[in-house]
């Protein structure tokens, strides 16, 4: 058994994966994601920090949402992420797609096996046998 003190109410739970929250805690957490959520959907020219001020969330918590891909805004939505390679614009996640697709291209190539140069055989005679230096 894997016990920890939760991270917001500080009680003691057993802990499985993912965040280090009671069950509680999580279903309140839950229950804030879809606040926001909704928020988002009925204002989509919203700014972040309205939305954190009017569902009583950290701005913190609400980019990682973002970041985790739970969260999507709107091509005209006012809130505008950055990609954290290039800095371009992205609506959610961490990457923008020509960065995830250069990054998946050098991870799929580092997995390759390098390529041995080939030995060449040096040539035999016609007689393989065995030849002694007469020492007289």
């Amino acid at each position: 058994m894997n016990a920890r003190n939760c991270r917001k109410c500080g009680r003691v739970f057993n802990y499985v994966a993912g965040l280090p929250l009671c069950p509680a805690c999580r279903e309140e957490m839950e229950a804030k994601f879809q606040e926001v959520k909704e928020y988002i959907q009925n204002n989509k020219d919203t700014t972040l920090k309205t939305v954190a001020e009017a569902c009583e969330v950290d701005e913190a918590q609400i980019r990682q949402w973002v970041r985790e891909e739970r969260l999507v805004f709107a091509d005209d939505s006012g809130i505008v992420l950055q990609c954290e390679i290039c800095g371009a614009a992205i609506r959610t996640g961490r990457y923008c797609d020509k960065c995830k697709q250069d990054t998946m291209r050098s991870l799929a190539g580092a997995g390759r096996q390098p390529v041995k140069p080939q030995v060449q055989k040096k040539e035999t005679k016609d007689n393989p046998r065995m030849r002694f230096l007469d020492n007289r």
